[in-house]
């Protein structure tokens, strides 16, 4: 068995989109998944298996059908989030942030980034995953998920540091 942390897109507690975590642990659990568990109320779900591939799909599947909507996932195994913590190359970790990307960008994709796009933050990608540092904060920067998915040609979401090594220690 294999630890996983799929890190879902978009959903919420309240309001719309919402996507309860206890519904959220069932369906991992009738999809195969081992040891479920989740973090905070906004999709991280921890859980042990051979492979996530076919239960990340039918979890997706399955909330489409429950839920009406499609919620993007990006995967990562405990072991290559154990390499995120460990690559971290922002000392302000109060200020970081880490875009998972669900599949890494081309050479030429990365090179064409504006590293001037927001004044004031940083990034650094490394792999499947991009390195913020956000010093005026998450709501005011213009290093979104929107921007990276389309400079990028896949699909991210975001997490802040705290919450990455929280699930790295689950």
């Amino acid at each position: 068995m294999t630890s996983f942390v799929a890190l879902l897109r978009g959903i919420n507690v309240g309001g719309k989109r919402m996507l309860p975590m206890k519904d959220l642990v069932a369906l991992f659990t009738k999809a195969g998944a081992m040891n479920v568990q989740t973090y905070l109320q906004s999709g991280n779900v921890v859980f042990d298996a051979k492979t996530a591939p076919a239960i990340v799909e039918r979890v997706r599947s399955a909330i489409e059908t429950k839920f009406g909507f499609d919620v993007p996932m990006v995967v990562r195994s405990g072991d290559a989030l154990d390499g995120v913590v460990a690559s971290n190359p922002f000392d302000d970790v109060e200020h970081a942030h880490v875009v998972f990307l669900a599949d890494a960008p081309m050479p030429a994709q990365v090179k064409a980034l504006d590293p001037n796009r927001s004044p004031g933050d940083r990034f650094v990608v490394r792999g499947g995953d991009v390195f913020l540092h956000l010093p005026n904060g998450v709501a005011r920067t213009k290093l979104s998920n929107a921007w990276f998915d389309s400079q990028l040609k896949t699909v991210s979401t975001v997490r802040n540091w705290k919450t990455v090594l929280a699930l790295a220690r689950l």
